[in-house]
């Protein structure tokens, strides 16, 4: 029975050796409001925000009509849908590949691409923002901008 129980003593001692090696070692003298503010500066000067990654590959692709909406308060599937058109399907699909090229570059993965064949209206879902590539004809039929827009809402409401 002694050296039954020794055994899981054993391993489990040899697995908190393994992962003190394992963990850096920090420095407890510094504040954690001073690494925050060092990383975070750091972290801005070397990577762009995902949102200035999309953005730009969509100016780099001569998107027209770019439109950002803040959709915080209004659902919780996204921070932010940006919205822009192009010019003909396959605009609309070389614009929408471009954003996912661009992201997963910058260190960004995009949890799915819909709309890839048809092409008058691709979605990309980057967890935080949403982007909407669409033809025009489908971008006035469809409205997003009037749907999320939360200042034509207060308009509307106020008029009612």
């Amino acid at each position: 029975m002694t050296s039954a129980s020794k055994r899981p003593t054993r391993k489990a001692a040899q697995l908190k050796k393994t992962v003190a090696r394992k963990t850096p070692v920090r420095d407890t003298k510094t504040s954690k409001s001073t690494k925050k503010s060092k990383s975070g500066a750091a972290r801005s000067a070397k990577s762009p925000t995902l949102q200035n990654v999309t953005i730009t590959a969509l100016e780099d692709m001569k998107a027209l009509d770019i439109k950002v909406l803040d959709v915080r308060g209004l659902t919780d599937v996204a921070d932010y849908m940006i919205i822009a058109s192009g010019t003909s399907d396959r605009h609309v699909r070389s614009v929408a590949e471009r954003v996912v090229e661009k992201t997963k570059a910058a260190g960004f993965r995009p949890n799915g691409v819909e709309g890839r064949q048809d092409s008058d209206w691709v979605l990309i879902d980057l967890t935080e923002i949403i982007v909407h590539v669409m033809l025009p004809r489908a971008r006035d039929f469809y409205g997003l901008e009037k749907l999320w827009d939360l200042t034509a809402a207060k308009r509307a409401a106020a008029r009612a």
